[in-house]
């Protein structure tokens, strides 16, 4: 039986976006934290420190090959301050497998419209599900997303404030005659 499931996690094909990368760096750099912590024998802990930056150095490469300079496109989407105009550039240049930045972008409280309406349709669920309850979401994208039968997001929909109150009502009744209310 244990020959089965090695087998079955062989064949499987691991998806390596820019967010499970981010995730493996962000682990490698908090080993490296804890190593530089321990006492051990210098040679060892010297040795382990640079095998750790190489790891580290290789997942920033991974990374910028999604998007020269990743890491500072990463804080920009972050940063508060980051205009409209420099998120729709970001997303406009976005590598299908930057699911991490997607999700950034469109958790930005200044993502414009066109940005979120282009990203309407990511192959990344949680990306979906920001546009279905970002502020700025236009009105025919939230239509489209409430109507959409194989997703769930009419929910989120109906909690938008921006979403038309007509769109918002009847997406409450739903709510009151789901069977998981």
């Amino acid at each position: 039986m244990a020959g089965d499931t090695r087998t079955k996690f062989r064949i499987k094909k691991i998806h390596r976006g820019s967010q499970v990368v981010f995730g493996e760096r962000a682990h490698l750099q908090e080993v490296l934290r804890s190593v530089q912590r321990a006492q051990l024998p210098r040679a060892r802990k010297l040795a382990e420190i640079r095998q750790l930056k190489r790891m580290i150095e290789t997942r920033t490469q991974d990374l910028n090959r999604f998007s020269p300079a990743w890491n500072r496109k990463f804080q920009q989407a972050r940063n508060p301050q980051t205009t409209s105009q420099q998120l729709l550039r970001m997303g406009s240049a976005l590598h299908a497998d930057d699911y991490l930045l997607a999700r950034v972008l469109t958790e930005h409280a200044e993502a414009p419209p066109e940005l979120l309406e282009h990203l309407a349709s990511h192959p990344y669920p949680a990306v979906r599900e920001n546009v279905a309850r970002h502020p700025r979401t236009p009105a025919a994208v939230l239509l489209a997303m409430a109507e959409d039968a194989n997703e769930p997001l009419w929910f989120l929909v109906a909690c938008n404030p921006s979403a038309p109150s007509d769109l918002r009502n009847r997406l409450r009744e739903r709510m009151k005659q789901s069977p998981n209310s």
